[in-house]
Order: C-alpha cells, then structure tokens, then sequence
C-alpha cells in the first residue's frame, strides 16, 4: 500500500469511527427507546420509501443500467412497506416482558423474566441485487428492536447510495441512521468496527472475511449469503405448471437472486418435454430481452462471467439452448438471454459456483434418493424447490436435504412471507431475520431472576451440618 493509500485508509477509518462514536454515545444515552419512539421510527423508514418512490425506482435503473420498474416496485417498494407493516402490528406483542417458570422448590416467591433490550449498534452491509429491500427490512428489524444503524451500501449502487444518503438526514438524525459510499476499502474498515451486530448479505466469500473482522470484537454477525438452490420436480406433477413458476423467477431480475432457482432436477423421461416448455414460455412472457421489463446485468464483469460460464459447458460437452433463440446476448445493454445448460459434468464451472443469472442447469433423475445424495455431497443451499403434490415425498425432501428455507410447489415466496423467519445454514449463511426471531436476532433477550424478600438459601450455607444433608437430599431424590 503506497503511502497515499494508506493516508486515504486512514481517513476512512476515522470517518467511519467518528460515526460509529456518534451513534454510541446517542445509544448509552438513550438505551432503550419506548414503544412510540420504535414505531415513529418505522413509519419514519416507510414514508422515507413511499415519499421518493419513483427518485428510488429511477436509481435503481441507472446503477442497473436497466431494472424493470414492475419487479422493484414489488421486490423493493411493495414487500418492503409490507414487512414494516408486520413490524407495526406485532411491535407491542414482540416488546413484551416474558414471565418465565422459577424453581419454586428452591426460590418460592421468586420471578424469572426475560426482557427484549437492544442490543445498541448495528452494522448492516448491503449487496446491489436487491438493494432497497435488503437495507430496509434488516433496518425495519433493528429499529423494532430499538437499536442504532449504520448502513454500507454496494459500489454497483451509487446512485441509490447517494439519494439514500441525502434522504436519511431529512427522516433521521445522523445518530440514529447513516449510508456509507463504497469508495473502495470501506467495506474492510466498516467490518472491522466494533458493532454490537453485523448483518451481512453477499457472496460466501465476503462473508468469511466479514465474519473474520467480527471475529476479533467478539461481535455477533447474521450472514445471509448464497448456493446452488435446486427445484426437483416430481415426475408425477404438471410439468408445464412447474417450468412456469421456475422461469418466471428464473427471468426475475434476470436471474440475479440468491434464492433463485440454481439448477432443477427433471425426472429423465421428462427431459425433453421440460425444455420445450421453458422455450414457449420464453417465447410467450420474454419475448425480447431489448424490452424495458427485462432487466440487465448489473457490470460488465457479471456479463464476461455469465458468458464464460457458458463457453467453458460448451468446450466440455454441455448441450446448452438459448432459450431467445436468435436473440444473443448485448454487452452494451448487459442484456443476457434466458439458457438452459444440460448434459453437464463434474469440471464445468456451472456444477461448481452459483450462475446468479438467467442461466438454468438441468439435471435428470431417476430415482428420488439421486437427488438427495447429489445435493449433500455438496455445500448446504439457501433454498429447496420440491414440486409435488404427494406431500410424503415432499416432506422426504424437507427431512434429507438441510437448506436455509423451503417453498414447495413454487419458488423464492418463502422469503416474502413476514411471519416466518428467513435465513442460511452452512455455507449459505447464519442467522434469522423477518418477523419475530428477527426481532430476537436484533435483540437481547436478556434473563433477570428477581429473588424473593425471603430465601431459604439461608439455611444451605456453610459449614453444612444435617439440615443441609437433608435438603440437598430431598432436592436429589425430586430431581432424580
């Protein structure tokens, strides 16, 4: 590092530390913000998205270069205010003291209870593929909570970066919520400040470096990272209904999803018959990837790569299908038509590393056991597509095949459901957030044990003579 570089690190480091300082100071000084103050803070979040909608869709488009104004109005502007509803109506409910069961032989008129506190400061990394709806849902989670945030955003998403970072300070002072630019080395320093959490979101890679810097503040992290999510489509389901669903998320920001569909198994009889439907659905819904609904991939090298991915399973035998037909792929635009890639092998790049992007890898079956060991002989995904209507095999799949969370019969909704929590295993991540155990993840759930003005305790204390043999007896004998 030359010696300007180390001179600009520095001067990142301590803008980021005066920050942090900031909000810590603002925390001691106020550590526990009342019901009203939470929920002023979630209204405040929600008319930050609904005042500026169209300034939010619009810088979207221009880091994407282009993003179909229909799927971030749903993906960003609609779940987002939905899940700070679902904050809203159950805060009350989730900020309530928890009575807990006391030993009564041990303590009589003794209470237990646990007590949501925040936990104070929150660091919260964001990538670029869903930028609004994973900043504001882990922000709607840690001001339920009661807590502080700073906010990283992606360098792929400046100019949404830079309207959120004027939009804050009219909605929230600077000690409540702060943006941060990628500039190139902010990232590194933000990890390494010492948080009370640090949600991440991103490629496992980042993620263990990110969970490396939290390491050494002992700070607790919540990792929500990627895989290869499969779909298996039993061979006994619609076949058309389920290549429907799978393309339709499939197309959905052109691919560009964690959760998204990463390969599908096809029953081998049905091979055939799977990727003439995925052409007519592609003939019927994404008929030109010129078209403003369809969205473009984020930067030039997230384009080489998708390109790559698909020279390297051509040079080694795969059959792969544009499924656009004449339509190629348009570097100026980043637009990359929907592929199919079938008949692959253990050394291409598609078996290995997650496409995050409109391509799909087929893979045959014969037998449901093929897929169940496929799939655990490698890194645990994110998400598993069963489709069938037989709810025993379904549920074969849900008990043999570990994954952060399950949609069965379709794909991706699992993570629009508020009410129940989202998160990885394994390589695919750490940590819950939506709804309550979100809550709980921002939160300490803290025990106080309130002692009686009476305690038999006492009695119990050395020298122990024969009263205290017979007590600890008894309590032996009813513990037994």
């Amino acid at each position: 590092m030359t010696a300007i570089q180390n001179e600009t690190q520095n001067d990142i480091a301590g803008m980021l530390k005066a920050a942090h300082d900031k909000q810590r100071a603002a925390y001691l000084a106020n550590p526990v913000p009342s019901y009203a103050q939470r929920k002023e803070d979630l209204l405040k979040l929600k008319a930050m998205i609904n005042d500026n909608r169209d300034d939010i869709i619009a810088a979207i488009s221009s880091d994407y270069g282009n993003r179909s104004r229909h799927e971030s109005l749903f993906a960003e502007i609609i779940a987002v205010t939905d899940g700070i509803n679902n904050n809203i109506k159950h805060l009350k409910k989730w900020m309530k003291v928890q009575k807990r069961h006391v030993d009564i032989g041990m303590f009589p008129g003794a209470k237990n209870r646990v007590i949501p506190q925040p936990l104070g400061l929150v660091g919260i990394i964001v990538p670029w593929n869903f930028p609004v709806n994973l900043t504001f849902l882990p922000l709607a989670t840690a001001f339920a909570a009661g807590n502080r945030a700073m906010v990283k955003m992606s360098e792929n998403s400046i100019h949404l970066t830079r309207l959120f970072m004027t939009l804050a300070k009219t909605y929230f002072p600077e000690d409540k919520l702060e943006f941060f630019e990628e500039t190139g080395g902010v990232g590194v320093e933000f990890s390494q400040l010492p948080f009370d959490l640090i949600m991440f979101t991103g490629s496992g890679q980042t993620g263990r470096a990110v969970m490396a810097s939290a390491a050494k503040n002992l700070c607790p992290v919540i990792l929500e990272l990627g895989g290869k999510a499969p779909a298996i489509i039993d061979q006994n389901y619609n076949l058309a209904k389920a290549v429907a669903r799978i393309m339709f998320v499939k197309q959905f920001n052109a691919g560009q999803i964690c959760t998204n569909v990463d390969y599908v198994f096809v029953h081998e009889s049905q091979k055939t018959e799977f990727a003439k439907l995925a052409e007519d659905y592609v003939s019927t819904h994404v008929p030109d990837i010129k078209s403003k609904d369809y969205t473009s991939i984020i930067d030039d090298r997230s384009f080489q790569r998708l390109l790559d991915t698909l020279d390297d399973a051509r040079s080694k035998g795969a059959t792969v299908i544009n499924l656009s037909g004449e339509q190629q792929p348009i570097a100026e635009t980043r637009k990359f038509p929907l592929h199919l890639v079938m008949d692959t092998t253990e050394d291409m790049t598609i078996r290995t590393r997650e496409t995050f992007g409109p391509l799909l890898k087929v893979m045959t079956y014969d037998d449901p056991q093929e897929v169940v060991e496929y799939v655990n002989a490698n890194d645990r995904p994110l998400a598993l597509y069963p489709f069938t209507n037989d709810k025993a095999l379904a549920q074969m799949y849900i008990d043999r095949i570990m994954s952060g969370g399950v949609t069965v019969n379709d794909a991706l909704f699992h993570v629009a459901q508020h009410d129940i929590p989202f998160g990885g295993v394994g390589a695919s991540g750490m940590g819950h957030y939506h709804g309550y155990e979100g809550f709980v993840a921002f939160s300490k759930m803290r025990p106080v044990f309130y002692q009686a003005s009476f305690s038999p305790m006492k009695y119990l204390q050395p020298p122990y003579g024969k009263f205290a043999d017979k007590a600890y007896g008894l309590m032996v004998k009813m513990k037994s």
